[in-house]
């Protein structure tokens, strides 16, 4: 299976200045992604979860190209994204298109339905007829759930699901490589998350995508997912195959994040044990030396506190960054 995706060491660091501080005053350092690496192959879904303030959306849109990398490289086709030109990365931009958490705020609300499908591809292949344009938007509309006489319609006419079906069709009308979903589910009914999670998984085998779903819900993202990485303050705690990460979680930050999904049995659900995870999380401006986690780990040692974890192979490609990470236990999640 070919590499499509390699990022390397991606970081991207913030400058923040306090209100009313002085200009010559030096501005503070957010780091949102901390070296983070991974590689996505052609065809594969990697799950990307963690709490907010974890770097999810900053790595899914240094990867778009929203906002610029402050180190590492966003390896694309034989390309470095990271290092790439405006001009230069306009020929992989129709390759790699996202879904944005909000709908309906990612749509133009002056534009109908027909046009904001069709303006990527108006914009990238100006030459196409316009009736072809017009079968193309039909198609996919009727492709992502949408009826075909609803093209003149605008944004606000339409339920949340629709609107993210729309943002889906926008997506896909360049027929890219890469599908970058940005919390594509949150904002949506728990029965419209199953519709429009099943849609992407058809959507994904028919054109053969390459997908990276960022969620929170764990259990949206083990049931789309082949690899899982887990992220906290920007750095990665663990990274492994979707049923032996959710199964046999190793970092004790993962396994926190596990035991908050709810097993549909209450015997189980009643019986397992769940493991809390104490205080808030550290501000990215002050994050803790050493072990980004280890002021809220239950496992944590005098020794975390003095240098960063590597990510340790543990076997069959699952990855964790804690030298003192629990033993592997069975979670009845499966």
């Amino acid at each position: 299976m070919s590499t499509i995706l390699s990022v390397k060491d991606l970081s991207v660091t913030f400058d923040i200045r306090r209100p009313g501080s002085w200009p010559w005053t030096p501005a503070s350092k957010l780091h949102a992604v901390n070296e983070v690496s991974f590689d996505l192959n052609a065809g594969e879904c990697l799950g990307v979860v963690g709490e907010s303030g974890s770097g999810k959306s900053t790595l899914a849109r240094a990867i778009v190209g929203t906002i610029p990398s402050s180190g590492g490289q966003i390896m694309f086709e034989g390309g470095d994204l990271a290092n790439m030109s405006p001009a230069e990365r306009r020929v992989h931009r129709r390759d790699v298109q996202m879904i944005f958490q909000d709908p309906l705020a990612a749509l133009n609300p002056r534009m109908t339905v027909g046009e904001i499908i069709a303006e990527p591809l108006i914009t990238h292949e100006p030459n196409t007829p316009r009736a072809e344009v017009k079968k193309r938007v039909a198609e996919l509309m009727e492709r992502v759930g949408l009826l075909p006489n609803l093209i003149n319609r605008y944004p606000h006419e339409f339920s949340g699901g629709q609107c993210q079906r729309i943002g889906i069709a926008r997506a896909l009308i360049l027929k890219p490589k890469l599908l970058i979903c940005d919390e594509p589910v949150s904002a949506l009914d728990v029965s419209v998350q199953a519709q429009v999670v099943n849609l992407l998984m058809g959507l994904q085998r028919d054109f053969g995508l390459s997908l990276i779903f960022i969620a929170h819900d764990l259990s949206v993202v083990k049931h789309i997912s082949d690899r899982i990485m887990v992220l906290y303050l920007g750095r990665t705690m663990e990274h492994a195959d979707a049923r032996a990460l959710t199964t046999e979680p190793e970092h004790p930050y993962t396994q926190a994040l596990i035991s908050s999904v709810p097993i549909p049995d209450p015997v189980l659900e009643k019986a397992r044990s769940r493991p809390i995870l104490e205080g808030e999380l550290p501000s990215p401006l002050a994050p803790p030396s050493g072990c980004v986690f280890r002021t809220r780990c239950p496992k944590a040692v005098a020794s975390c506190a003095n240098g960063r974890p590597a990510m340790m192979d543990i076997g069959q490609t699952h990855y964790v960054a804690c030298p003192y990470h629990a033993p592997r236990e069975v979670l009845a999640t499966a």
